[in-house]
């Protein structure tokens, strides 16, 4: 016991020690924290003078070494890990083996790494160095109040005590001393505390958290004292209480019993209070024997990723989140030693050294990147296994358990609670209006097709459905996990029942020949076992197949499969065409029988073969069958063998990767792309991972939907003069009607009386002027108001349009001096404010698929309300002469000159804006110019500067191939492939493809889906294109339009038809009466103008768009000189005249927009001239 004693005292003793176990010296904490006396003496006892003389005694030792500790600045599990791992320490085997050099052995051939005895050495001593230091550090977290509660993080801490499981007597002492440990050991050098005891109510010590200090702590000890047992264990209400202090970092929570409440309710409110909010948990089970109890508070501290730390004094069922950390690593540090023990071997040199494989295998075994685990018995007979799922393909399986198929997607939830927003013409206003009913009770939503849908926000709905998303992307991990393990980790998921299995075993991958050998084996043993037949063919120069033909998949077949792989030698190049061939027409010879047939590919490089001969192979072979060839790409440092080598074809890897991807686009099949470093790209992986991201663009918008409402709910104003009930109502009666003051009770006058008010000057001596009414009583009766319906109008005044002029009542009567006579207006006509500001503007980023008609109702200048003259000009702007009698002229008003005036539509107005509102407007209009051009030049890049946009999602494209068209032909053909390709597929159109020269000849005789198969095949029939003959338009799109579900079409060619246009015009006329279809109309030359003209009107009668190719060059020109050199100079640079419809309108507001930009700057200029006339600056003044 003694030396127990001293050890631990040497230790406390010891500065190294405690810094390396988490410990750091930090004198200036002493100042912050009260001594050591004002809270340790209470619990050990007076000083009977053993301090010194017994300092072996244990007691007396930790009494000496407490003011040490007092100035040590504790470090958290994952701090000190951050310092001390593996890691960090430099003590991985990666590490190792960078101080190796690799030798080859001159009697078999074999790479071998050799290390210095005193590398190794000092490696293994280091290594045990390291597993005594996270002993120390696990023995140091057992003493004292680490050992009841953990390790407390943050510096502003909650303390929650569960009293209901304290009885009486000797238990509710040990919780107490217990308690009073981790005030005097930790708490006591936090910066502030707040302490709250629970059992079926919650007892708070203080209101809000107190900074710690000797009372504070007094206070905390005295309340401990006091503790006394309670009932239920009411976590849910204290976890309400003390969340609810904004200022925590760190909440403890001290359990001892069941909490009241169920796990999924306490983890639920836990974690909606701390999103967004770092507040550190740590969840403590004291003495408790129920492993419920124990579950709830480890989940909970799992779902808020807190801490969470299991006590009993009995030392059972100890455990402890800091302890898993420290004994994970250690294990690490363990294996890994007993790894290079067991791999290196001594030499007679004092040198050491291992084969390259078996380094391999141990690093694989160690080092959880690397991708090939090779088992200690390589070359042993298989361990076959029987998958017991059945494999699926990704998109296969979100067929099932995806967003969509578990009734997930956001506009599946949101549609019972969406309308779409309600517009009637109203004939009295003579415009259309809309219903405000959404601006109270709904919030405003984008739909998936564009369109802006009221939304009824229901909250537990809501935070149900993310709760469910967070589920699915949990469950969607968990398929990325398993898809990332094993033999899935190499071949993907091998799904089909026919297999062949095509291995490169190319003179390059001579170095490589055990991993491919081992990766064999892993597929063999995990995925080949429920197949029904297969087959392996191995290619370098030569084709080597294991079998004549598909063999079924039984164990001894297998067995026999891997004992012809470990035969397998490489040499030669990449022939991959032979052995494709080779399973094509001999394996899969009766494919038109069979279904569920796949080709794996496991390479290292580029197949000799140029890709796209690859590619139409592999595309032919595959059409119509269902075969599909997969490509598991192993990505190595170099595609050079060890003596140097080249291959025939060489290609990066990215290079590689790009290839391949091509070839298994033909072939419907699957890409994999892997390395030393793990999985690079899946197609497996990638459709799981746009699942997870759309799972998060719905959490995203809910979250937008919910902060919306509160944001509405905030900026909600109460009257707090109306009483709750009657809140609305009144309000409402608010806003469409003033309070009205009492009016005042005065005196009113006759009608006579008015008169001679009125006539005063004029009738003074009359009779009826001297006439004077006073009531004669307090019940006398006031004349009634008179209603004014129009204000006098003057002689000299100018004659304008008649204007309803605003109604208001005026009450008059006598003042107490003479007859002079008061007013009170009982009704004020309503002012309109007729000075607007700039509006902020905001544009989407991206392009929307419309035309440019539909764009512009949206973003044009007018729709901003972006337009010059009305925003800087309103009626109350304009200059106007008043005639002086006196002077007998008109005469303009004194402060006209210090305002800029400016000539519009032969009317002399007042420029109304600042300088700073002009500088406003200036930058919004040169943002939606910028805006603009940026869709222009959308519009003139890829498929779209030769066809326009595609806006429909049933089609069918006219391709003129008469003999005018030869020189045009190349050209239309590629840039119909990229039709195909980009907008046609992109969008997922049905669409058909029809050419018309002296006959007419569709490639299809309906509509189609635009999947990659049909694409491949509309693209060779494209290639096939000849021109001759005359042009034949009506016989055209007289077939076109027969086609079932056609919406709209796209007809190509360069000249005028062969037939009268006015008669193709009435014929096309006739046949829209029976069905509205649109045809755009796609002129490649522009040297016609009668054939354009033609095709305009062709359009424009059909309700399509006119397109022409013609500017396109010169307008990608000037689109980007105006974004790079700017937008002042209004006449260059300009873009070229236009004759398509949708470049034509964006080209024409460009103008105008450019036009009010340039006049904005004139007037700003003109505004500034004129201050500086009135207010020169302090440079120009005379002294």
């Amino acid at each position: 016991m003694d030396t127990h004693i001293r050890k631990m005292a040497q230790l406390l003793d010891n500065d190294q020690f405690l810094e390396k176990v988490g410990v750091t010296t930090k004198s200036g904490l002493q100042g912050d924290h009260p001594s050591c006396q004002d809270f340790t003496m209470s619990r050990l006892g007076p000083d009977n003078g053993l301090l010194v003389t017994h300092i072996n005694k244990t007691q007396d030792v930790l009494r000496a070494e407490m003011k040490k500790i007092q100035s040590k600045k504790v470090q958290t599990t994952e701090e000190w890990l951050r310092n001390y791992s593996l890691e960090s320490l430099q003590l991985t085997l990666e590490h190792l083996i960078n101080e190796g050099n690799i030798i080859l052995n001159s009697r078999n051939d074999v790479e071998e790494i050799e290390f210095t005895e005193e590398t190794v050495t000092d490696f293994e001593s280091r290594l045990s160095e390291v597993i005594e230091l996270y002993q120390q550090r696990i023995q140091w977290l057992l003493q004292d109040s680490r050992k009841v509660f953990g390790l407390i993080k943050g510096t502003k801490v909650g303390l929650a005590v569960d009293v209901s499981h304290m009885t009486y007597g000797p238990r509710l002492l040990d919780f107490q001393k217990d308690l009073l440990c981790l005030i005097d050991e930790q708490l006591c050098y936090k910066k502030q505390l707040y302490c709250l005891s629970f059992s079926t109510e919650i007892s708070p010590l203080w209101e809000s958290p107190k900074t710690i200090n000797v009372r504070v702590l007094h206070e905390a000890r005295q309340w401990i004292q006091q503790l006394e047992p309670g009932q239920g264990c009411n976590l849910l209400k204290a976890l309400k209480h003390v969340l609810m202090m904004k200022e925590l970092n760190s909440l403890v929570l001290i359990v001892g019993s069941c909490p009241d409440q169920s796990l999924e309710i306490l983890s639920d409110y836990a974690q909606q209070c701390m999103l967004g909010r770092k507040l550190q948990t740590h969840a403590v089970t004291y003495d408790c024997s129920n492993p419920a109890s124990v579950a709830v508070l480890k989940h909970l501290a799992e779902a808020v990723r807190g801490c969470y730390h299991c006590y009993s004094s009995k030392g059972e069922n100890f455990d402890s989140s800091d302890f898993h950390l420290l004994l994970q690593e250690s294990q690490k540090a363990k294996d890994l030693l007993k790894s290079i023990k067991h791999t290196f071997q001594r030499r007679i040199g004092g040198s050491l050294v291992s084969r390259i494989a078996d380094v391999s295998t141990e690093f694989a075994n160690t080092a959880p990147s690397n991708f090939l685990p090779k088992s200690p018995k390589h070359e042993g007979p298989l361990v076959i296994q029987t998958p017991c799922v059945l494999a699926k393909t990704s998109t296969d399986w979100l067929k099932t358990n995806g967003l969509k198929a578990k009734k997930l997607n956001l506009y599946q939830v949101l549609a019972p609670n969406a309308f779409s927003p309600v517009e009637e013409f109203v004939p009295i206003l003579k415009k259309t209006v809309s219903s405000t009913l959404h601006e109270k009770a709904m919030v405003q939503f984008e739909w998936y097709d564009g369109t802006v849908k009221n939304i009824h926000v229901d909250l537990p709905a809501l935070y149900n459905y993310q709760k469910l998303l967070a589920e699915m992307v949990g469950i969607y991990e968990k398929r990325i996990d398993w898809l990332s393990l094993a033999s899935r980790r190499i071949w993907g998921s091998v799904c089909e029942r026919r297999v062949v299995i095509l291995v490169d075993v190319s003179v390059t991958n001579s170095m490589y020949i055990i991993h491919i050998q081992h990766a064999l084996r892993l597929l063999l043993e995990e995925q080949m076992s429920d197949k029904d037949y297969f087959n392996i063919i191995a290619f370098g120069s030569d084709v080597v197949p294991w079998q004549l033909e598909l063999v079924p998949s039984q164990p001894e077949n297998l067995q026999n499969a891997w004992r012809w792989v470990l035969s397998l030698q490489c040499k030669g190049s990449r022939n991959f065409m032979s052995a494709l061939r080779r399973a094509v027409e001999v394996d899969f010879k009766d494919k038109d029988k069979h279904k569920s047939q796949g080709l794996y590919l496991l390479t290292t490089g580029i197949p000799d073969q140029e890709t796209h001969t690859v590619s139409t192979y592999v595309g032919e072979v595959c059409r119509g069958f269902d075969l599909q060839l997969h490509v598991c790409l192993f990505s190595v440092m170099e595609d050079v063998d060890s003596s140097g080598i080249i291959p025939a074809c060489y290609a990066n890897p990215t290079e590689t990767a790009t290839a391949f991807k091509e070839i298994v686009r033909a072939a419907n099949g699957r890409f994999h792309w892997f390395g030393e470093a793990g999985i690079f790209e899946s197609d497996d992986i990638t459709v799981i991972v746009s699942e997870m991201e759309k799972a998060n663009n719905y959490s995203q918008k809910c979250a937008l939907l919910v902060e919306s409402l509160k944001q509405r709910s905030v900026n909600h104003t109460v009257n707090p003069f109306i009483p709750e009930g009657d809140s609305n109502v009144l309000t409402k009666k608010e806003k469409r009607r003033p309070q009205k003051l009492p009016p005042p009770k005065p005196t009113a006058l006759s009608l006579a009386r008015m008169y001679t008010k009125e006539n005063h000057g004029a009738e003074r001596n009359t009779s009826v002027g001297v006439l004077a009414w006073r009531p004669t009583s307090a019940k006398a009766e006031i004349p009634p108001v008179q209603t004014l319906k129009e204000w006098p109008k003057t002689e000299n005044k100018r004659n304008h349009k008649p204007r309803k002029q605003p109604e208001f009542s005026v009450s008059v009567f006598y003042t107490d001096k003479g007859r002079n006579v008061g007013t009170v207006y009982r009704k004020y006509p309503k002012l309109m404010c007729i000075r607007k500001s700039v509006p902020s503007v905001t544009l989407p980023k991206k392009e929307e698929i419309c035309s440019s008609k539909e764009w512009l109702t949206k973003y044009s200048i007018k729709k901003l309300k972006l337009e010059l003259p009305r925003l800087m000009f309103g009626p109350g702007c304009t200059h106007q002469k008043k005639t002086v009698e006196s002077l007998r002229k008109k005469v303009s008003a004194k402060y006209c000159t210090i305002f800029p005036s400016v000539e519009i539509n032969g009317v002399v107005k007042h420029l109304q804006f600042q300088s700073k509102e002009l500088e406003m407007y200036t930058e919004q209009l040169e943002k939606v110019l910028q805006r603009y051009i940026k869709r222009i030049q959308w519009l003139l890049s890829g498929s779209r500067r030769w066809f326009g946009i595609i806006l429909e999602a049933n089609v069918c494209v006219l391709i003129d191939t008469s003999g005018s068209m030869d020189p045009y032909l190349p050209h239309v053909t590629k840039e119909l492939t990229s039709l195909i390709w980009e907008q046609l597929r992109k969008n997922e159109v049905r669409f058909n493809l029809l050419r018309f020269a002296e006959n007419t000849d569709s490639w299809k005789e309906h509509l189609v889906e635009a999947t990659d198969e049909n694409c491949h095949d509309a693209v060779q029939w494209v290639s096939k294109f000849h021109a001759h003959g005359n042009t034949c338009i009506l016989t055209a799109l007289q077939k076109a339009l027969s086609f079932q579900g056609i919406e709209a079409l796209y007809v190509l060619t360069d000249g005028k038809p062969d037939t009268s246009c006015s008669l193709i015009l009435k014929e096309i006329e006739r046949l829209r009466k029976k069905q509205d279809i649109k045809i755009h109309t796609i002129s490649f030359s522009c040297a016609d103008r009668e054939a354009n003209e033609f095709l305009k009107k062709l359009a424009s009668q059909t309700g399509g768009r006119y397109h022409c190719s013609f500017g396109v060059v010169d307008g990608q020109l000037a689109a980007h000189r105006m974004l790079t050199e700017g937008l002042d100079d209004e006449d260059d640079p300009v873009f070229p005249y236009f004759e398509g419809d949708d470049l034509k309108k964006l080209a024409q507001e460009v103008a105008i927009a450019r036009s009010f930009l340039k006049q904005a700057k004139s007037l700003r200029k003109t505004q500034q001239d004129a201050v500086d006339k009135i207010w020169p600056p302090p440079s120009s003044l005379k002294i």
